[in-house]
């Protein structure tokens, strides 16, 4: 059933949108602590209203804060993007895409897009999370992309078990690993085509989807059309886009981004000094729990005196949300806030709480998140040379008058 729900995608991204020359329509403050923090926004990306523009190509686009106080599930239009080489198809027929299922397997597969979406589905809702997001706020800056904390989205995904392509086609005794890989093509003869793997038995967990639709519509071409996969749980540097190959592997897998890049120190916490060297590392997997207040932006203003409603958001990473404590005094003593609906274990997750009426002057409001797997945000940032994994309670300062 491609028909209307998976028509021929003929979307040019244009000369001005990779280029970056669109006009911005305004500038945006990350408040990063580390370097330039002023971004410009741009509704000049394909099916994308306003993003703030991180890099134009590749495309780079992270969410406006404001965005996550409007519901748990990101709009299509303002899910965040990131794609690591910058050859991106610009327009993919529905019906003449395959997807191709090989390696140590029984039966190649050559797969249409109406094949898959006439196997039985699956659908629940998934946090999308860069590996970096936030990035921009370590101290002492790192290298890469320097997010805020918009390089993330949720939605509600639709598609079938990574399980049953692979039962269909027949792994074979001595398989160990399951490698995925998109259209997206290097920009330089040398360049490291962008490919990521799971253990079989993960990949097998019936939990693993190629997802065809996003909050119930095709996926948009900057977030992966026609198929992408969904690792709940885990970063998203696992969620390929635009899959296109499948392989079964009788080996671990060695490519670069997964012997060299999206790679963390093996310590607690993937947290080393700055500068240090000689710690082992392993690659970057499961997220940790989060939670951000979404009511009020830094440096906002409120009526001292009167109760002070406040709201946000939280995420337990690779499990559900336990609970989510508020603190205005440091962290010295914390209040529960109440829980909105919950839309999975997977999802952003809801909560709110009227504060007793706070005096004049500085606040900050601290919100921490515990999960369903019992693990609690640290009030101590950590570091690590990537700019992965940052956790810790993040506050957010207003001014009480």
């Amino acid at each position: 059933m491609t028909g209307p729900l998976l028509p021929r995608r003929s979307i040019l991204l244009g000369a001005a949108a990779l280029a970056g020359t669109a006009r911005a329509q305004r500038i945006v403050d990350l408040h990063l602590p580390g370097g330039p923090s002023q971004r410009p926004t741009s509704s000049a990306w394909p099916q994308k209203g306003e993003m703030i523009v991180q890099r134009a190509r590749p495309p780079l686009l992270e969410t406006p804060f404001e965005v996550f106080g409007q519901g748990v599930f990101t709009p299509n239009d303002r899910f965040f993007v990131r794609w690591h080489w910058g050859d991106i198809p610009t327009s993919i027929d529905a019906a003449a895409f395959r997807l191709n299922v090989r390696g140590h397997v029984a039966r190649p597969l050559s797969l249409s897009l109406d094949e898959l979406m006439a196997m039985p589905r699956i659908e629940y809702a998934a946090v999308n999370q860069c590996s970096g997001n936030s990035r921009g706020y370590f101290e002492p800056r790192v290298l890469g992309a320097q997010w805020g904390h918009g390089a993330m989205s949720n939605a509600k995904w639709t598609g079938v078990r990574l399980k049953d392509v692979l039962d269909r086609a027949g792994v074979q005794p001595g398989a160990v690993a399951v490698r995925f890989a998109g259209l997206d093509q290097p920009l330089v003869p040398d360049g490291p085509d962008f490919m990521k793997s799971l253990d079989l038995d993960h990949a097998r967990d019936g939990e693993v989807m190629i997802a065809f639709l996003q909050n119930g519509e095709p996926l948009p071409l900057l977030n992966g059309f026609p198929l992408r996969v969904i690792v709940p749980g885990w970063f998203s540097t696992y969620w390929m886009k635009m899959l296109s190959d499948i392989e079964v592997l009788t080996a671990p897998d060695d490519n670069f981004w997964m012997a060299k890049a999206y790679r963390i120190p093996d310590t607690p916490g993937a947290n080393v000094a700055p500068g240090a060297k000689g710690f082992a590392t392993k690659p970057i997997s499961r997220m940790i729990p989060r939670s951000w207040i979404t009511s009020h932006a830094d440096g906002a203003r409120v009526t001292a005196g009167r109760p002070l409603p406040v709201r946000g958001i939280a995420m337990g990473g690779d499990a559900g949300v336990k609970s989510v404590a508020l603190s205005v005094d440091g962290g010295r003593s914390w209040a529960d806030a109440s829980l909105g609906r919950d839309e999975g274990k997977y999802s952003f997750r809801r909560f709110e709480a009227v504060l007793p009426p706070p005096a004049a002057g500085a606040l900050s409001l601290l919100p921490r998140c515990t999960s369903t797997a019992g693990v609690t945000q640290s009030m101590e940032p950590i570091w690590n040379g990537g700019g992965y994994l940052r956790g810790q309670v993040e506050p957010t300062r207003i001014m009480v008058a």
